[in-house]
């Protein structure tokens, strides 16, 4: 009875403390003029680009309607859902009551089909924002659009304003997209023109560099997953504003709501004022070229030329494509052509520095703090001693030797001549323009290239200092952000979000956060319900944001006050990094909200952890062998049936654990038929044993089975050309007489097997092979992926 009371009086004041804190937030919406809005999710065939494939709209189009608003009323939207699926919405850099923040099932309730939700929440800020789906990867599938937010008083010029949202379209069913990238198909940089093959390496001169990647388990420096057949402006790979006249001035509001595609902006015409960054108003500043992370929005004031239309244009980060908008009429003012980035010159330059890359992205004891450790012994060494100390002392940090060290830490990476952030473009368009042209001289390893950065915030200062008061708390937290290309996985500190802790943020305190970028990949991090400062050279005057972009190999810095409850979420931008486990909850270790009773968190973070299912089928002229895969984090099963032409029938299943990314055991059965043209009589075995990725990607599988005979086999893959690649395995078998009767006179019986082959993609799923198998002789054929 006593401890009834307890409970029942436990909930009574986390019921209250609740109640109170929505009053306090939500406000009172009596003193607030309402403004509502509904819109309709909804799937529909839609074509756009040049094929008709299933998509997901609002208000039936593509992207959303914008919803305009003014500071300072009341935001009531009604969300109807009339799929045959979950959907949701998170209001992208809005600051409102936790409750309407919009996760499934870690803030809010999923909208099940056939049902509308409705969202409610004071508007207490201004500026330029968005809102999207946050359940699987809905958002690119079309569910996005943009939040308008005009201030009560207007302090810029400017006659007339547009909403330029930017996106990436894919014609393949999203889930399906990261299926592949999960099996490690490599289609998608042939696709695109971004894979590099080892003809183009060694052309180059950089078969060393190659090499040291190989050495360190990386195929080369990734820039994009992804292969989209277009880059969209509202909609459109191409858009016409003609309604805009000479010498008017226009507010450019310009949103990344690419899936997984940042992009370089670039204007014709004057250069324009950006003025606006993630909804904040920052110094205004002329800045024609200007890389937007995903996630980020920027506005610019620009204007109409007298005479001639003005290009926006975009360019995917990885150079893959475009899409331009035109505001204005006659003459074409082009905006700047950015050349793709150079992979192969990024490989040499990296090859000469002091680094160590290959961070675990699934580490074997996910519950212990490495993380001091791993920023030490990965990313760039030269940098490791200005900040190893960091988390001995948090407390005793103020704001002063924060922003030391941080010019310490800029003075020392533009000594080294080393941070792998960017390129000089306009250097490398003159060395693209060589390179297509024989005649001229080439173009050298490393000539046009400067990987100093051209990622960084610097550019961006705020008005008004926002630092903290002098003497407030400081709690340092270091997150490194870590990926795995092979299986597709990405974390911080080598744990995804499926085996990760809440990390608890305290209320009136700073909260100081490194994000050490330990892979080849961009990653925007947002973190939902709050803005934070970017630290940049400004000090001060650091800009705040609700995005950053942290760029490979480099660190960021951002740091919030604590003035929140309940738990956010804080994640990698990326759809496909998010869905990889690139996540974690920031938790204020508040009493849970009553209303998500029903709706367990776990649902949230198994979405990081699905199974995922492939095949193989190689059929040729010898031989036939399938093999099909189910795999998530830690856990994968494999079915393997080969089949030779001489009625050889050999099956394999087994179940890995992965202990670490590359390194897993695994234990099955091996069933085979005991004699060759003959299905009359199988033997089945057991095995067991470890599969490991070596340096430079070989393959390793060593096992023992049931009779105690030891097999040790290795493979290992190599694109020679693009579309075209060779393969090779090796395997040799050992019975030492344990178990099995010996032939007479000897101490042991072996045997080998080994193959050699090669194989021309013809698409992603489809590829010409032929081989030559030391059992079965030589064939050709085909091999399907599905």
């Amino acid at each position: 009875m006593k401890n009834l009371v307890s409970i029942v009086g436990l909930l009574l004041v986390s019921t209250s403390i609740l109640s109170q804190t929505e009053k306090s937030v939500e406000g009172n919406v009596d003193n607030l003029p309402v403004k509502e809005y509904t819109i309709t999710i909804n799937e529909a065939i839609v074509n756009k680009v040049g094929k008709e494939v299933k998509g997901m709209t609002i208000n039936g189009t593509i992207p959303g309607p914008v919803l305009e608003f003014t500071e300072g009323e009341y935001a009531v939207i009604y969300v109807k859902n009339e799929m045959d699926e979950e959907t949701s919405i998170h209001w992208h850099g809005l600051l409102l009551p936790n409750f309407f923040d919009g996760v499934p099932y870690l803030t809010t309730p999923p909208i099940e089909p056939g049902h509308t939700q409705k969202y409610e929440f004071a508007l207490k800020q201004s500026g330029t924002y968005w809102y999207h789906s946050h359940t699987l990867l809905q958002e690119q599938s079309g569910v996005f659009g943009s939040f308008v937010i005009h201030p009560k008083e207007e302090t810029l010029e400017y006659d007339k304003e547009l909403v330029l949202m930017l996106s990436d379209w894919t014609n393949e069913n999203p889930m399906d997209v990261l299926r592949n990238l999960k099996r490690r198909n490599e289609w998608y940089g042939i696709r695109k023109g971004t894979a590099t093959p080892l003809n183009q390496v060694i052309k180059r001169g950089a078969f060393g560099a190659q090499l040291n990647f190989w050495r360190q388990r990386m195929e080369g420096a990734d820039i994009a997953d992804v292969y989209y057949p277009a880059f969209l402006i509202n909609g459109k790979q191409s858009i016409e504003y003609p309604e805009f006249k000479p010498d008017e001035k226009v507010r450019l509001r310009i949103i990344d709501g690419g899936a997984s595609t940042s992009f370089w902006m670039t204007f014709g015409g004057e250069d324009p004022l950006l003025v606006s960054a993630d909804g904040i108003d920052v110094e205004p500043i002329k800045k024609n070229k200007t890389f937007i992370g995903i996630a980020e929005t920027y506005d610019y004031i620009v204007t109409i030329p007298e005479s001639g239309k003005m290009e926006f244009r975009i360019t995917a980060q990885d150079g893959s494509g475009t899409a331009s908008a035109f505001l204005g009429t006659g003459k074409v003012l082009p905006a700047e052509i950015v050349p793709r980035p150079d992979k192969i010159g990024m490989m040499q330059k990296m090859a000469k520095m002091d680094m160590k890359m290959g961070a675990h992205a699934l580490k074997y004891r996910p519950s212990k703090d490495e993380s001091i450790k791993m920023k030490n012994e990965y990313g760039m060494l030269m940098k490791g001693d200005a900040m190893k100390t960091m988390g001995q002392e948090d407390s005793k940090m103020d704001h002063s030797k924060m922003e030391d060290d941080k010019k310490m830490k800029d003075s020392m990476e533009k000594t080294m001549d080393s941070t792998m952030a960017g390129m000089d473009h306009s250097k490398m368009a003159m060395d693209d323009m060589k390179m297509q042209d024989p005649k001229k001289e080439s173009m050298s390893g490393m000539q046009g290239m400067d990987l100093n950065s051209e990622y960084n915030y610097d550019f961006l200062k705020s008005p008004e200092k926002t630092t903290y008061p002098k003497g407030t708390p400081v709690k340092e937290i270091l997150l490194n952000l870590t990926g795995n290309m092979q299986r597709y996985i990405w974390s911080m500190n080598g744990v995804p979000l499926s085996e990760s802790d809440k990390i608890k943020i305290e209320g009136n305190q700073v909260t100081r956060i490194t994000l050490n970028n330990l892979t080849m990949m961009h990653h925007p991090m947002h973190l939902h319900g709050h803005f934070f400062r970017v630290i940049n050279k400004n000090g001060e005057y650091s800009p705040l944001k609700h995005t950053v972009n942290v760029p490979p190999m480099q660190e960021v810095t951002i740091e919030f006050y604590g003035n929140e409850y309940g738990d956010w979420f804080f994640h990698c931008h990326i759809l496909y990094h998010l869905m990889g486990g690139m996540a974690r909850v920031i938790s204020y270790d508040t009493p849970p909200d009553i209303r998500m009773k029903g709706f367990p968190v776990s649902v949230a973070v198994a979405e990081t952890d699905r199974f995922y299912s492939w095949g193989l089928l190689d059929a040729s002229s010898q031989s036939t062998t399938m093999n099909l895969v189910a795999s998530n984090m830690r856990n994968q099963f494999n079915a393997l049936v080969e089949y030779g032409y001489n009625e050889n029938l050999e099956a394999e299943f087994t179940y890995e654990r992965y202990l670490h990314d590359y390194f897993r055991v695994f234990a099955g059965v091996n069933i085979e038929n005991k004699t060759e043209d003959s299905f009359n009589e199988f033997k089945t075995i057991a095995v067991a044993g470890v599969r490991f990725l070596t340096p430079y990607l070989f393959s390793l599988d060593a096992r023992i089975d049931s009779e105690l005979r030891t097999r040790i086999g290795l493979g290992r893959s190599i694109m020679l050309f693009p579309k075209f690649a060779v393969f090779g395995y090796y395997e040799y078998q050992l019975d030492l007489g344990f178990v099995n009767d010996l032939p007479t006179n000897k101490g042991y019986a072996s045997e080998t097997v080994w193959n050699v082959g090669a194989e021309y993609f013809l698409s992603k799923n489809i590829s010409l092979s032929g081989n030559y198998e030391s059992r079965f002789g030589a064939g050709g054929g085909l091999s399907i992926r599905f």
